[in-house]
């Protein structure tokens, strides 16, 4: 078994460490090197394969790498072979005696593993030749005592790779086992899975063929029937029957997800004791099957010796997976999980976190929690009226997620979870007043308004009267008319409004607790428009521009506090690579 694995500048993996038990799950967003890895291993057997072949036990002085062309990469299909370089670079320049020479960039592949209970290691690197093709060596272990050698423990893997389902052909002809890993490879499944079941159903010993038959009719009450092969059309034939009706059907009609599973399973039982990479086993699958799905993967492969390595970003996967697998997250640096708590934070980020945030809190190493656009729009622009330093923060590249909300937990629930890849992150968040106390002394600093939200700061006779003339010239004469009408209407309006709430006993439009958007811009604005008899042009999306006009002496002075704790914040910020706060 292998039970560890080490890739170094491999195409977005530029060095992570696997540990490896007998099942193992990769779990991780879309895009986040889960696949890269299953083809790292699929590349280190690879080249094993072809040093074993042409170099083993050669002289030290004859072995250099053997050649690997792109187009045997069966499972990692690539146009040109620079494209399996991390960033491309395939080539470094050092200064030897004075003089710059060039030097290679190697992709390294080590494995280390336990097999007849004695441990071995066997690492390979990979330099670049052309776009065609590239070199494999073999490095020595000082441990080792045949040198040059593949260890035994590594000869007795055999690592196979396998997509999800991409569809069914109408009709399959039947193909060589070459062309059928090739065909996989390049994720052709749906070319393939008729001459699978028919290799599983060729073989003397109809165990492994009855046992398959019986777990597809438990899963989808469906009786596989015995794949045909027709000699004149070279084509292979495969139907089930339904078990509610008896009906039979071309194996076209079932379902993807009975499809995937029927790839799986012949799979796995055509290839007993290998190391199997599973891209996606519960593609195509509901919630329930997909627990079904893994555990069966896991029963057969424990029966079948072989050694399975998953790559998921389903939840229901790794809950059934953490209990007593291993589980290697790949949020951020690939890492282990190896407790309840990083579990849940893990399913949290699968649920809710996008790629592109995690890759923005790698980059700037702090994130701002708002409860929508509307908040940044207006702290921006009273920090540019101010002058405050901040004002380089809340650019159009800012750090911001938008929450929805006023809810604290959702907030903490998604900075924990980019703490998973990004462990020394810092993070801000902002909430309109609540009536319960936020927490303190982590690495979020968790803020709320003493007013009732954020837009209370904003309003006052002064800001209104601003909002409804902006735009008029002070030198038209019909412009000038047109602001004695609009501010007569607003005047009219804000009376019988501020009114109409102390009959009520509603708060004060300008005061604290007044919910503002709702109990007194909305309605104003609606009589406002009905008093000037002209369409309504403001509305509640617009009301961040009364932060362009409320007058410079009336911005209270809380909001000055909040932009300097958040300057204070991102200050603190460790970015990679230096993009940092500005």
């Amino acid at each position: 078994m292998i039970t560890r694995f080490r890739i170094d500048n491999f195409k977005r993996l530029g060095a992570a460490e696997l540990d490896l038990g007998s099942a193992t799950v990769l779990i991780g967003p879309n895009n986040s090197g889960k696949t890269t890895a299953l083809q790292a291993l699929a590349l280190w057997d690879m080249g094993w394969r072809r040093w074993a072949e042409k170099r083993d036990r050669s002289a030290a002085s004859k072995r250099t790498g053997v050649s690997i062309n792109r187009r045997d990469l069966y499972s990692i299909p690539v146009p040109n072979a620079r494209l399996l370089w991390k960033d491309l670079h395939t080539q470094d320049t050092k200064t030897q005696a004075g003089r710059k020479q060039p030097e290679k960039v190697c992709i390294t592949r080590t494995a280390e593993g336990v097999h007849d209970d004695v441990p071995w290691t066997c690492s390979l690197e990979f330099y670049y030749a052309n776009e065609e093709s590239f070199y494999c060596r073999l490095k020595d272990n000082p441990k080792d005592s045949q040198p040059g050698v593949i260890p035994e423990g590594a000869r007795a893997h055999s690592v196979v790779f396998l997509p999800p389902m991409s569809g069914l052909a109408e009709r399959e002809h039947r193909k060589e086992p070459g062309e059928i890993n090739v065909l996989i490879g390049e994720g052709q499944t749906a070319q393939v899975l008729r001459n699978l079941c028919w290799q599983l159903y060729q073989q003397e010993d109809k165990a492994a063929w009855k046992r398959m038959t019986e777990h597809i009719a438990r899963l989808f009450h469906v009786n596989l029937q015995e794949p045909v092969y027709l000699k004149e059309r070279s084509e292979l034939v495969m139907t089930y029957r339904e078990v509610s009706t008896g009906v039979e059907l071309d194996l076209s009609s079932s379902g993807r997800g009975c499809q995937q599973v029927l790839l799986l399973l012949s799979y796995m039982l055509a290839n007993p004791g290998a190391v199997l990479l599973l891209d996606e086993p519960d593609a195509h699958l509901e919630i329930l099957r997909q627990r079904d799905v893994y555990n069966l993967i896991t029963e057969i492969a424990a029966e079948t010796g072989s050694q399975v390595v998953a790559a998921s970003h389903s939840e229901i996967v790794l809950q059934e997976a953490a209990e007593r697998d291993v589980v290697m997250a790949f949020v951020g640096t690939p890492h282990r999980i190896d407790t309840r708590s990083r579990q849940l934070q893990v399913k949290k980020a699968l649920e809710r976190i996008r790629m592109a945030d995690y890759v923005i809190a790698e980059q700037r190493g702090w994130f701002l929690y708002l409860e929508g656009s509307t908040d940044l729009a207006i702290l921006a622009r009273l920090a540019e009226r101010l002058g405050h330093p901040a004002t380089a923060l809340l650019n159009d590249s800012v750090p911001v997620c938008y929450l929805g909300n006023n809810k604290p937990q959702e907030a903490r629930d998604h900075f924990q979870g980019l703490r998973e890849a990004k462990p020394d992150l810092v993070g801000f968040v902002l909430f309109d007043r609540l009536e319960k106390e936020l927490h303190e002394g982590s690495q979020l600093i968790e803020r709320m308004w003493r007013r009732r939200e954020i837009e209370n700061y904003l309003v006052t006779p002064e800001s209104l009267r601003a909002l409804v003339v902006k735009g008029l010239r002070e030198d038209d004469l019909i412009d000038q008319s047109e602001k004695v009408n609009r501010l007569r209407a607003l005047d009219g309006a804000i009376v019988e409004l501020v009114e109409a709430l102390r009959i009520t006993n509603q708060p004060s439009p300008w005061g604290p607790d007044i919910k503002v958007t709702d109990q007194f811009l909305d309605p104003l604005l609606k009589n406002y428009y009905e008093r000037l008899g002209t369409p309504q042009r403001i509305f509640k999306r617009d009301y961040h521009g009364l932060a362009d006009v409320i007058p410079l002496d009336q911005i209270d002075g809380e909001v000055i506090t909040m932009l300097d704790d958040l300057l204070r914040l991102a200050e603190r910020a460790k970015p990679v690579g230096g993009i940092g706060a500005g």
